[in-house]
């Protein structure tokens, strides 16, 4: 599997949104936060500014739903055009469903885990799933530092998708950096969402291709 960056427009300049996505066009996706200050407690963006950005933009969306009942809403955000859509595990209440009906809308259909989950109880719902989502912060806010913590966790979730021959991708979230991409990767993730580390760069997209040199070089899937 192809290492990916994922630059998170969480710390981009919202006023300049169109222009903060021209200015990385070697990114593989957007990552999009959307937070609805009740299951975080940031306020972020939206489906509208969502429906927007894919107007603004070729690259695809990476939508990140921190928010109450994806059930919801989830669906939506498939069927507006982003290419991924992520749910949390414990925000959803039928989790199977939900991520059918996100990739029945065609995008990518993603579950993500907080750091003190523990990923084995949702070994079963490895078939269900396009990507699996480590957080490496607790999630609600940019500029976090990476936990180290949750590396046993990559390596294990890497260990659980490669003995089951999944083609799902490993992302993490959360802290990643010039310093800490080299962990995550040789631990097993192949998509890194980098927010920070891209869009407080001098060259953002200088910034995305030294990431994804930093993580080829010590991963054992690219």
């Amino acid at each position: 599997m192809a290492i990916q960056i994922s630059p998170s427009i969480l710390s981009a300049d919202f006023a300049r949104l169109a222009d903060e996505a021209a200015a990385v066009p070697g990114a593989d996706w957007l990552h999009v936060d959307v937070m609805d200050g009740h299951f975080v407690p940031n306020l972020t963006l939206g489906l509208p500014i969502v429906e927007s950005l894919l107007k603004a933009t070729p690259t695809p969306l990476d939508c990140h739903l921190m928010i109450e009942d994806p059930d919801r809403w989830a669906p939506a955000y498939a069927e507006a055009g982003a290419g991924s859509v992520t749910i949390h595990a414990r925000a959803a209440s039928a989790p199977v469903r939900t991520l059918r009906e996100i990739r029945r809308h065609g995008a990518r259909a993603g579950l993500a885990l907080n750091p003190a989950e523990p990923v084995e109880p949702y070994e079963d719902l490895i078939g269900e799933m396009d990507m699996l989502l480590l957080m490496t912060v607790e999630p609600g806010f940019g500029g976090q530092k990476f936990l180290d913590l949750v590396l046993p966790k990559i390596r294990k979730a890497r260990q659980l998708l490669d003995n089951r021959g999944a083609a799902v991708w490993l992302q993490v979230d959360g802290g990643v950096s010039d310093e800490t991409i080299e962990r995550a990767a040789e631990a097993g993730a192949d998509v890194f969402v980098a927010g920070s580390a891209v869009y407080g760069a001098q060259d953002p997209d200088k910034a995305i291709e030294s990431l994804r040199a930093q993580a080829q070089q010590v991963s054992k899937l690219a």
